[in-house]
């Protein structure tokens, strides 16, 4: 079909067309990611550097075509738009290439699909000049079916990269119901399949038009009239055409959509063809048909040259139906493929063929609904006809009637396999049709083989499965990428035998369920442990190679009896960490470097030990928060390292093994593990030996299509599953202690119910959704596990989205029935209902029973008093024993000098403990302990075990799905009732703050810029005072009296101010408790930085004061005073860095002179004037002791400043005021002017006496 209209139509706007090399490539890098094959990084490194080149290259085409005369002016802008886009989007390419590594691989991935969202939606035409292209077809005069096809995609250029994608190539159509019948699940179904050929150009083109159809026709045209333009043909004859055979080797299908209520299907597959379809046969009740069949189209005609046949052969549409007793079969889903060519010539040989199973992927609608597993070949027949093709091997399976099997090479090798299923239990069973379910049962099915589990007679009573291990023999393919999925069923078991679903689960890759037997070749994985335990532990010399094939771990002796304490300012921003190093004997002797935050060189003060109380749990809690962060700089700068290593060597696997290492653990102890995630993200869901499967609901409704997963889930079934080829290795099955009905599930506990206590601890919360309309929350916690329902409803945080709640709760609970903790985080109100914030959710049960021991933590250090104690009740060595026992590892033998050897491995550390008193006893502890703590380096049962911690976990909210609502810090210890009984709970309330009083004395002020003109005389001068306060407490401002009529910036004073305050020592912050309102319920906390600003005023008598400077003083960090107004200068602000800092809450008395400063009209700093201040900081109790009055009161009062005669008001004193004024000014000009009188009197006289003295001499009078 050929469009070409007459009219002159305006030449085609420069279309931008997304670059299909790129998509191809993304598609690449998807599939490499799915299969796992490697450096998928490099193949999206090639996809950026190909888009930016592709964006370069429509910029210079695009810059040529900018001004043509026929672009309109939406033309002009929009390609204005484009370039700017696409250059900035080239840019943006180069930029994140050098940033794609292996561990950022799936975030940039994100990224550059962003790229081609934002491609397609630059290439679509604001404003269509052409009309699109409509196909109809007809019955009856009837409009039955149609398909819509974009002008733009078949449009004619003679440019190729402005060519319509469509245009001049034989495509196939779907017509599709028109109006609402065609949206939907009803529209989804295809009505007719057509071929057809489209081209859309101008009329001086029109001898273009047949250019892209298959060569070898003939043209019938209708005769030419008299001044008729000539016609496109009424026909083509095709005199060349090709005769093939179409072979679909429909092996599988998987993970299909569930179209029965029972959760299951019937499908069947239907194969189109050019005008031919066949189906496969209808396989019963399952999600993952194996269909195994050949479909064969013979004699299909293709029309056009060979090497086009070969190059471009025509789609292949394969459509998934459910087959249903009643009714016209459901559509499930479809999906495109195309086949491999081979012609009459080609030999039938590798690499090309037999083609290899492939997967497709599975369409319903714009969702995925499965996969397919299959392979498509067409083959020409030659001038010797069939007899020229390959054979079809393998007889007809006559069981399934006349069904041909997929031949031999193309179908995948099977081998024996067995499937052993661990039953434990099920969980959280919704109803299913209104009713409880009572006695439920799980089915399992592979590649239609299965087993049931024993039916569960109680599911309140016991969740349980009686029986735990069942297995059961599968033929499944070599290839693990072939295995087909693993279905989990469960049904419920009503009476009258009824069965009814309650949900299902496809367990979609056995990879990680098969068991692989360990290598022979390895000396007992000594060498692999020599290799990784380096690294591990940051001592390249801490062990040797010995001839008994053991490995020394050197455990440094002084960190289990050194107390290594931290107190860390809490601000985001801050690198301050002031490390305490408490030892026993050294405690009179102490001295601690302070380092400053704002940089500086701490210069070490003399200082008494803090007391114990100081040293908390928060100490270690603020510690371990700066370690990890450092810890987490430097791991990624070795990650980056290591990457940039690896892409330069050529041997990988060296390079990839040593980044593992270095990525895995500092060399500085933590006292604590802070982690910012869940600790099963940490720990691989805790799923090292019990797996917890989500169970979805049955059949999908039309109108469920949009359902999130988490809707869909019914339940959860736990359990495991190991797959392995028959028969297993002599080695494991008769190992002692080998027990026939468990399998491979050796030494897993009994899963009868067990009474635990659960304590749970609540650090904090942070970046709380507000709930309130003044944009805050008045959070407080509650918690639910099975019956037990506790709502800290009295103990409220008022108006705070950060609340630190420092709470534990104890709670008895029975596993597996109350196994569920919820942890919610709920608002206070005064009227109504109290409000959801967020909530969480942990699974107690895998972390009870899992081997990485989630219990309780492992701590750093052993210590049996003091805030650090150990807190299981069961000790390092017992932990040690227990788990050696239950590996069947050789150990924990303890020999002199401080040496433990657990299998091979030997570990050194110290020998003694110190009790309460200071007394040193002897003890095996610290050495276990350092075992536990590197447990995860013992060969064959080591894995690693749960430090302790503070977890991370993100509150949500059901009614707001999928957003983070705020995230809660916090850890769970579980006790088995039947063991000792724990200690207390550790005291992690929060610090209380700590009373003290600053006073502050303002001596004297120099260099005040004088702001005022004197009346009469002009004379400047400043009536000064100073204001202080402390950060958050303005209100409490206190100011001197004001120094009238300074004319020199000089003001005397000898003025305190006292400030009381509360403080957090750990956090360095001020904490004020105060109503935000006269309405407020309550008072709020606030924490503030302790920072004392002080400032000079000109004081007015008439209109408002003048502000002139100010200084604001960090009382942690802040330049020391100087010693005299001339050595105080403006680099004391803007130079603090590389100034001595101190802090007030070291020196506790601190005097000397500060810089007042103010921005002038440029903006920029200068000083305008300097104080002289003497801050003393004391405790409340001190403060009681030594009293002082504010001012210049009693007690303790401070004498009146000696101010010179100018501070008065030259009204009241008028005469004084002119004396000074004259004395001042004109006192040079009067000693002048009076020695000036003094001289002319003297030569007056001179000349006046002279003559009578001359007469008196020369008479001789």
């Amino acid at each position: 079909m050929i469009s070409s209209p007459d009219q002159v139509i305006p030449a085609p706007p420069l279309t931008l067309s997304p670059p299909l090399p790129q998509e191809e490539g993304l598609n690449d890098v998807q599939e490499m990611i799915k299969t796992e094959k490697p450096h998928p990084e490099r193949r999206l490194r090639g996809v950026l550097e190909e888009l930016s080149s592709g964006c370069l290259r429509f910029l210079t085409l695009a810059d040529k075509d900018q001004h043509h005369s026929s672009r309109t002016r939406l033309d002009r802008e929009r390609l204005k738009s484009c370039m700017r886009e696409l250059e900035n989007m080239a840019q943006q390419a180069t930029a994140l290439r050098s940033q794609v590594k292996r561990n950022t691989m799936k975030d940039k991935l994100k990224l550059v699909q962003n790229f081609l969202q934002k491609l397609r939606f630059l290439a679509d035409e604001p404003q269509h000049t052409i009309p699109d292209v409509f196909i109809w077809m007809m019955s009856n005069n009837k409009r039955i079916a149609y398909a819509r096809i974009p002008s733009k995609d078949i449009l004619y250029s003679i440019v190729e990269e402005e060519m319509g994608k469509d245009c001049a190539k034989v495509k196939t159509v779907f017509l599709k119901l028109p109006g609402k019948r065609g949206f939907g699940p009803a529209g989804w179904t295809v009505q007719a399949k057509m071929e057809i050929y489209l081209w859309l150009g101008l009329n001086k083109q029109r001898k273009d038009f047949l250019s892209g159809l298959p060569c070898g026709f003939e043209e019938r045209k209708i005769p030419q009239g008299q001044n008729l333009p000539s016609f496109p043909p009424i026909s083509l004859l095709y005199t060349k055409k090709q005769v093939f055979q179409l072979r679909a080797h429909m092996y599988q299908a998987r993970s299909l959509f569930a179209a029965d209520s029972s959760g299951l299907s019937d499908p069947f597959a239907r194969v189109f063809f050019i005008s031919q379809s066949q189906c496969t046969e209808v396989l019963n009740e399952t999600l993952c048909p194996t269909w195994d069949q050949l479909l064969v189209f013979d004699n299909v005609e293709l029309y056009g040259e060979a090497h086009e046949m070969r190059d471009d052969p025509p789609i292949i549409v394969i459509e998934i139906y459910d087959q249903d007793t009643v009714g016209k079969a459901d559509f499930m889903g479809r999906t495109f493929a195309k086949p491999v060519v081979k012609m009459s010539d080609e030999q039938y040989c590798p690499p090309r063929f037999p083609p290899q199973l492939e997967y497709y992927q599975i369409y319903r609608g714009n969702a995925t609904a499965g996969d397919l597993l299959a392979a498509f070949e067409l083959l020409q027949i030659g001038p010797g006809g069939k007899s020229d093709l390959p054979p079809i091997d393998g007889p007809t399976d006559m069981d399934r009637g006349p069904i041909l099997p997929v031949p031999l090479g193309i179908r995948p090798v099977l081998s024996r396999y067995r499937v052993e299923i661990l039953f434990w239990g099920l969980r959280d069973l919704k109803r299913v049709n209104l009713a409880q379910v009572d006695r439920p049962r799980v089915d399992i099915e592979c590649a239609g083989k299965g087993v049931q589990s024993a039916l569960i007679q109680n599911y309140k009573k016991n969740p349980n499965f009686s029986t735990l291990v069942k297995w059961f023999e599968v033929d499944l393919p070599e290839n693990e990428l072939l295995h087909p999925p693993l279905n989990i069923r469960v049904v419920d078991c009503r009476a009258f035998g009824r069965y009814t679903l309650v949900g299902s689960h496809t367990v979609s890759s056995l990879r990680k369920f098969i068991y692989r037997p360990p290598d022979k070749k390895a000396q007992h994985w000594n060498m692999a442990g020599t290799r990784t335990q380096e690294p591990a532990l940051g001592h390249p010399g801490a062990h040797r190679s010995r001839p008994t094939g053991e490995i020394v771990v050197n455990m440094e002796p002084e960190v289990p009896i050194k107390k290594m304490d931290t107190m860390v300012k809490l601000e985001a921003n801050s690198d301050a960490v002031v490390k305490v190093d408490v030892v026993k004997k050294e405690k009179k002797k102490k001295k601690k470097k302070g380092g400053g935050g704002g940089g500086g060189g701490g210069e070490e003060v003399e200082e008494e030990e803090p007391d114990e109380s100081m040293l908390d749990w928060w100490s270690k809690y603020f510690a371990s928060i700066e370690t990890m962060k450092e810890q987490l700089r430097q791991q990624e700068a070795a990650a980056a390292e290591a990457e940039e290593k690896e892409e330069m060597e050529i041997g990988e696997g060296k390079a990839g093994s040593e980044r593992g290492n270095t990525a895995g653990k500092g060399g500085t102890k933590i006292p604590l593990d802070v982690f910012n995630k869940e600790l099963e993200t940490e720990f691989d869901n805790f799923e090292d030996w019990l797996h917890t499967f989500n169970l979805l609901r049955g059949k999908i409704g039309d109108n469920d299509d949009n359902a999130t997963e988490e809707e869909r889930i019914v339940g959860r079934f736990k359990g495991s599953m190991c797959v392995y080829k028959v028969p297993l290795p002599d080695d494991i099955s008769k190992e002692a202690g080998y027990d026939p009905t468990f399998g491979m599930f050796q030494g897993i506990p009994s899963n009868d119910p067990i009474n635990v206590l659960v304590r749970v601890y609540i650090v904090r919360a942070t970046d709380l959704h507000p709930a309130d309309i003044n944009g805050k929350a008045d959070p407080y916690i509650a918690i639910k596990l099975g019956k037990t329902d506790i709502k800290d409803k009295e103990n409220y945080i008022s108006k705070q989205l950060n609340p630190v709640f420092g709470k534990s709760f104890d709670i008895e609970a029975t596993f597996p029935m109350e196994s569920m903790l919820t942890v919610a985080v709920y608002d206070w109100d005064l009227v109504g209902t109290d409000d959801l914030i967020g909530e969480t959710k942990i699974d107690l049960e895998n972390r009870f029973y899992s081997k990485h021991r989630a219990t309780c933590g492992v701590s750093q250090t052993y210590s049996i008093h003091g805030y650090n104690t150990w807190r299981d009740p069961m000790k390092p060595s017992q932990i040690l024993s227990k788990l050696c026992k239950e590996g069947k590892v050789d150990g924990p033998h303890f020999g002199p000098g401080g040496r433990v050897k657990v299998a091979n491995r030997v570990f050194t550390g110290p020998t003694e403990i110190e009790d309460e008193n200071g007394q040193k006893k002897p003890t095996d502890e610290h050495l276990a302990l350092a075992v536990l703590r590197h447990w995860e380096d013992i060969p064959r049962a080591g894995c690693r075990l749960v430090p302790e911690h503070v977890e991370t976990r993100p509150l949500l909210n059901p009614d707001k799905p999928g957003i983070e609502q705020g995230r809660l810090e916090m850890w769970v210890d579980m006790f088995p009732m039947d063991m000792p009984a724990p200690g207390p709970a550790i005291d992690i309330s929060p610090r209380k703050p700590k009373k003290y009083e600053l006073r502050v004395i303002v001596w004297n002020t120099d260099e005040v810029i004088l702001e005022d003109d004197d009346y009469f005389t002009g004379e400047k001068s400043s009536d000064i005072f100073v204001r202080g306060w402390l950060k958050g407490q303005q209100e409490d401002k206190q100011d001197t009296d004001v120094h009238y009529h300074s004319l020199t910036g000089e003001g005397n004073f000898n003025w305190r101010y006292i400030f009381p305050f509360d403080y957090l020592m750990a956090e360095e912050k001020i904490v004020i408790s105060k109503k935000e309102s006269m309405f407020s319920w309550d008072e709020t906390e606030y924490k503030i930085p302790a920072r004392l600003t002080l400032q000079v005023w000109d004081a007015d008598h008439f209109s408002a004061d003048d502000f002139l400077g100010a200084i604001e003083l960090d009382l942690n960090r802040f330049p020391r005073g100087a010693k005299t107004s001339k050595q105080c200068s403006l680099e004391m602000v803007t130079n603090e860095a590389e100034l001595p800092m101190i802090s007030i809450f070291k020196q506790k008395r601190v005097k000397g002179w500060w810089p007042f400063v103010a921005r002038d009209e440029n903006d920029e700093l200068e000083i305008t004037g300097k104080v002289e201040a003497e801050l003393h900081l004391l405790t409340a109790e001190e403060a009681e002791k030594s009293p002082a009055g504010l001012a210049r009161n009693e007690p303790d009062p401070l004498e009146k400043p000696n101010r010179p005669d100018t501070s008065f008001i030259w009204f009241l004193n008028p005469l004084k005021s002119i004396k000074y004024l004259i004395c001042t000014r004109y006192k040079w000009l009067i000693i002048k002017i009076v020695l000036a009188l003094l001289l002319l009197i003297m030569v007056a006289l001179f000349l006046y006496s002279m003559p009578g003295y001359m007469v008196k001499k020369l008479l001789g009078a």
